[in-house]
C-alpha cells in the first residue's frame, strides 16, 4: 500500500506532529511523529516542521515526560 502525504498538524505541548496521508483509494491514514523520532526519511515538510519545533528544550521535556509515564506504569 502506497501512502501520499496530505496534511500535518502540531499537537500537545511537546509539538508532536500528526501526519495525515491518503492511500490509492482515497482513504485517510493518520500517524504521529514524536520529538525523539528520526525524521530523515520523512517528506521535506515534516522534516522542516520538526527542525523548527523540536528544540533541545522540547526534546528534553518529551524525554522526561516519557520516563515519568513509564515509571507510573511500573508502580
Amino acid at each position: 500500500m502506497s501512502l501520499t502525504f496530505n496534511k500535518l498538524e502540531v499537537v500537545s505541548e511537546f509539538n508532536k506532529i500528526q501526519v495525515r496521508e491518503t492511500d490509492e483509494n482515497g482513504k485517510y491514514w493518520r500517524r504521529i511523529v514524536y520529538p525523539d523520532m528520526d525524521v530523515s526519511s520523512e517528506v521535506q515538510e515534516i522534516q522542516d516542521k520538526a527542525e523548527e519545533l523540536w528544540t533541545d528544550e522540547v526534546k528534553s521535556a518529551w524525554t522526561t515526560h516519557k520516563a515519568e509515564q513509564e515509571a507510573k506504569l511500573k508502580e
